[in-house]
């Protein structure tokens, strides 16, 4: 940590770390029991609840660890945080899912790539249309051509 930064105080001396953790094993958790009820592996057959609770038992390991850093190491204190990025990344994603199949992949993925884009303070407009649209071709070319998924492209 650089020499002059605030410090924290009180017993949780990092609690961008502790906090952070304690997010991602909610999270971990919540993937443990959302697939609880899928079934495993027998014997060495994977199961589609395999892979959800081999990622969510990692999840709970790693957010232990980044807990346990955030009591035991020094660190800044939690800075403020606005509701605007959550909200606008939130949106954009259910934006994508609604619109996909009515307006098609161009239209929904641009305008998703833009609604995400005003998440920041610092949207440089030109700059998120550019990659936007780069971003577009992108998914077009990797989905519809080189997945082959049958994907409309714009809306009918």
């Amino acid at each position: 940590m650089a020499e002059g930064a605030p410090q924290a105080t009180g017993p949780i001396r990092n609690p961008q770390d502790f906090w952070g953790g304690i997010a991602v094993l909610l999270f971990a958790l919540f993937t443990l029991y959302a697939g609880s009820d899928l079934p495993g592996m027998r014997g060495f057959a994977f199961g589609p609840g395999t892979a959800p609770r081999l990622f969510g038992g990692l999840l709970v390991a790693v957010s232990l660890i980044i807990i346990v850093n955030g009591v035991i190491s020094n660190g800044p204190p939690l800075e403020r945080w606005g509701i605007r990025a959550p909200v606008l990344f939130i949106a954009s994603v259910v934006f994508f899912g609604a619109t996909v199949r009515p307006l098609g992949l161009v239209i929904s993925a641009f305008v998703t790539l833009m609604i995400a884009s005003a998440a920041s303070k610092e949207v440089r407009w030109v700059e998120s249309a550019v990659w936007s649209a780069l971003l577009t071709a992108a998914s077009i070319a990797l989905f519809v051509y080189g997945l082959n998924l049958p994907m409309q492209l714009w809306p009918r």
